[in-house]
């Protein structure tokens, strides 16, 4: 939904020297293939090289899922996402705040930290978060490399955070 619109549209600026991209969607996601497909093949009449995929991976948290059981189903989807991670070995991870960005980016800094790949991780957080981060937000500005909001207040809150305006 609005996750993948916002990526979307930070993705339409980018050269087409950001490629190959690597899309990793929630397994149960079921709107955002289509959403990306599309957008790959408009982009592909533009660029020569279009290239990415498409991967997915056990969702970490659901919608009002209890804190408890959330521990053990986002272990699971690092399990699951350190073998992906270290297969595409990712130059730059580029997230918005689903909570599959959360395994995504625990998995490559656990290979960061083997000195098998470093990934430079940039968290753009959502443009509907005015005055709070997200949960992913908040477990994540600890810990990527640029934390970008779109709301002066929130850098106010979050002095490590960049504030570049309305990006998307």
């Amino acid at each position: 939904g609005g996750h993948t619109t916002e990526i979307l549209r930070l993705l339409s600026c980018l050269s087409e020297s950001y490629c190959p991209r690597h899309y990793v969607l929630a397994d149960s996601d079921k709107m955002s293939e289509a959403k990306i497909r599309s957008f790959e093949q408009k982009r592909a009449e533009t660029f020569s090289s279009a290239q990415f995929t498409l991967d997915r991976i056990p969702r970490s948290r659901e919608v009002r899922q209890s804190w408890t059981t959330s521990v053990v189903t986002t272990l699971y989807s690092i399990l699951y996402s350190l073998p992906l991670i270290y297969k595409l070995k990712p130059d730059l991870i580029l997230c918005n705040g689903p909570g599959t960005c959360v395994p995504v980016c625990i998995s490559a800094l656990l290979l960061g930290l083997l000195s098998m790949k470093r990934a430079t991780i940039v968290y753009v957080e959502s443009i509907c978060r005015v005055e709070t981060l997200s949960l992913s937000g908040k477990i994540l500005y600890y810990f990527s490399d640029y934390f970008i909001v779109q709301w002066p207040a929130l850098k106010e809150k979050y002095p490590k955070s960049v504030y570049l305006g309305r990006i998307v």
